[in-house]
C-alpha cells in the first residue's frame, strides 16, 4: 500500500495520475496547504522542504517501507517499481528523463510564477507579469515545437515526462498563454485529457480545495510562515 501526503494542485496531480495509470493501491492524506499542514512535525519528517507531494510505500525495494518527496524523483521511483511509462533503452530513458527535468526547472517554476504574480500578488507588478508571462509563453511555444515532431514529449511514447508536465497547462489562460496560438500542444492536451486514469487522477482532492480568499491563506501561503526555519 502507498500512503499519499498532497493536496489538488499540479504537482500533486502527477503523481495522483501515475498512481491511477499504474492501477496501485493508494491511500491519500490530505495536506492542506492553506491552513498550514505542510509545517507540521509529523509532514516534515517525510518531506524536509515541506512541499507536497510525498509518499510512504510500505512495500519498499528492499521489502521495507520508503518514503520519498519531490514530485519528479516519485514518478521515477513509482516507474522503476513497475516497469511503467519510463522506457527501458537507453535513449528513451534518458529522452523521458531530460524532459522530466525540463518540467522540474522550467515548466513548474516558470509557470507558478506566471500564475502567482497574474492571480495573486497584492498589487500588480507590470515587470514580473510582463516577465513570467512571456517566458510562459516561451516556454509553450518550446513544447508545441516539441509536439509537433513527436507525439509525446519523450518521443512514441506516453511517459512520465508527460505525465509530469500535463497538470501544469491545466491553467494556461491563468498564466496569460492562449492555447490556440499552439495547435500541437492543444492536441497533446486534449488526448491525455481525455485517458480515464488522467480523468480520476485530478479528482484527487478536488473537492477539498476551495480558493484562496482569506489572508491568513495568503500569509501561510506567502507571507513570513513560509520562510520560518524548521
Amino acid at each position: 500500500m502507498i500512503d499519499v501526503y498532497s493536496w489538488a494542485t499540479p504537482n500533486g496531480h502527477k503523481v495522483h495520475i501515475m498512481l491511477e495509470e499504474l492501477g496501485l493501491k493508494y491511500r491519500v492524506h490530505a495536506v492542506n496547504i492553506g491552513s498550514g499542514d505542510q509545517f507540521k512535525p509529523e509532514f516534515l519528517k517525510i518531506s524536509p522542504n515541506n512541499k507536497i507531494p510525498a509518499i510512504v510505500d510500505s512495500d519498499g525495494p528492499d521489502g521495507k517501507p520508503i518514503s520519498l518527496f519531490e514530485s519528479g524523483a516519485i514518478l521515477v521511483y513509482l516507474a522503476g517499481k513497475t516497469g511503467q511509462f519510463l522506457p527501458a533503452d537507453v535513449r528513451g530513458r534518458y529522452s523521458t528523463l531530460e524532459w522530466l527535468m525540463f518540467q522540474m526547472a522550467s515548466v513548474g517554476p516558470m509557470f507558478g510564477q506566471a500564475h502567482h504574480f497574474r492571480m495573486y500578488a497584492p498589487a500588480p507588478i507590470e515587470y514580473a507579469v510582463n516577465r513570467y508571462t512571456n517566458e510562459a509563453k516561451r516556454i509553450y511555444g518550446v513544447i508545441d515545437r516539441r509536439l509537433s515532431e513527436h507525439p509525446y514529449l519523450a518521443g512514441s511514447m506516453y511517459t512520465i515526462a508527460d505525465i509530469a508536465v500535463w497538470p501544469w497547462t491545466r491553467s494556461a489562460a491563468n498564466q496569460g498563454v492562449d492555447v490556440a496560438e499552439f495547435p500541437h500542444f492543444k492536441r497533446w492536451f486534449d488526448e491525455i485529457a481525455a485517458r480515464p486514469a488522467v480523468v480520476r487522477g485530478v479528482e484527487v482532492l478536488a473537492k477539498e480545495r476551495k480558493p484562496i480568499t482569506g489572508e491568513k491563506e495568503r500569509e501561510i501561503l506567502f507571507g513570513a510562515t513560509q520562510y520560518q526555519r524548521r
